[in-house]
């Protein structure tokens, strides 16, 4: 249609816009709030989008060449809506920039942790990053943690059986989310 050519998005930004919709919806699954400890607060969504993103950049990275745009923009994105995110929060417009500054900041540091985490072995180094930054300030229940580090593994695991022409298509596939645990629940 003209119209959406003349007002709305350009073709190239469906996919990424595509993507991060569906990282977002996952990430605010209700799962993670009622049944694996997440903070449902605005951090414990951050940290829960940064997440996902995190995992959709890590599958981008491994398509190689051809992903490193949409990898690129769909980290735009997240930005973008981070800084709309803060302004409708009422953060001053002076103070947004050194904001988004901080947050990206972090969010390059929670890659790395879990980066490490990943590649190593075992699951301990993984669900300390995860207790660091999903949980900080709290005190998560040891199976919330390790739930929470098995539907991180389960995702790669999901994103890495699909084919990269799915994925630069925007078609996305999680793990499922944690469920409630049968376990007691004691912190």
């Amino acid at each position: 249609m003209i119209w959406k050519r003349i007002f709305g998005r350009p073709d190239r930004d469906e996919v990424p816009f595509g993507l991060y919709r569906g990282l977002v919806g996952q990430a605010r699954m209700p799962g993670f709030y009622l049944h694996s400890g997440v903070p449902d607060t605005v951090e414990g969504r951050f940290e829960m989008v940064a997440l996902h993103v995190f995992l959709v950049l890590r599958r981008l990275r491994a398509a190689g060449d051809p992903a490193r745009e949409l990898a690129q923009r769909v980290f735009d994105i997240m930005f973008d809506d981070m800084d709309q995110t803060l302004r409708e929060m009422g953060v001053s417009d002076l103070s947004v920039g050194k904001k988004i500054k901080g947050l990206a900041s972090a969010f390059y540091g929670r890659m790395a942790a879990y980066d490490a985490g990943l590649d190593a072995e075992g699951d301990a180094q993984l669900q300390d990053a995860l207790r660091r930054n999903v949980f900080a300030g709290l005190e998560p229940t040891p199976v919330d943690v390790a739930a929470l580090a098995l539907y991180v593994r389960n995702c790669v695991a999901a994103l890495g059986r699909q084919s990269d022409e799915d994925l630069l298509a925007g078609r996305l596939s999680f793990a499922d989310v944690p469920a409630a645990s049968t376990e007691s629940k004691t912190a």
